[in-house]
């Protein structure tokens, strides 16, 4: 799709006692599930809700993660996760996403394709141009 500039994203969340381990840290799966609420927002943002997309048989899936955990995040810490589409190519999406901790510290960071799917066969197709033009600033 050549060198565009993509919308940003960031997001605050806070740490619930059901995200944390015995020791009231968080539990590195739980990263995940931030990242991914991030998308979600990050493309509620552009104007796109999924349940919508959905009814016209498109969905996201997440292909390959490449997460690195830096520091914990601990029970009530209130955490910004920083959401950029780095890369659209056709029906892939590469996503770069960090978590940030209280002390503006990086807890996590990570490199997430995503695949566009049609639902109904879960056949790779490419993202709609109407949401390609969202996710390209506008400066």
């Amino acid at each position: 799709m050549g060198n565009y500039s993509y919308r940003s994203s960031e997001m605050s969340i806070r740490v619930y006692y059901e995200d944390t381990d015995a020791g009231g840290i968080v539990f590195y799966a739980n990263y995940l599930k931030f990242f991914e609420r991030a998308r979600t927002e990050w493309l509620r943002e552009l104007g796109f809700e999924q349940d919508k997309l959905m009814e016209q048989s498109l969905g996201f899936v997440v292909k390959r993660v490449e997460m690195h955990n830096h520091a914990p995040a601990r029970f009530n810490e209130l955490l910004r996760i920083r959401t950029e589409l780095v890369h659209c190519k056709g029906a892939s999406l590469l996503f770069k996403q960090i978590i940030i901790g209280s002390q503006d510290n990086t807890v996590a960071d990570a490199e997430i394709r995503v695949a566009s799917v049609n639902v109904n066969t879960l056949k790779p197709t490419r993202v709609p141009a109407d949401i390609l033009g969202e996710m390209k600033r506008v400066d």
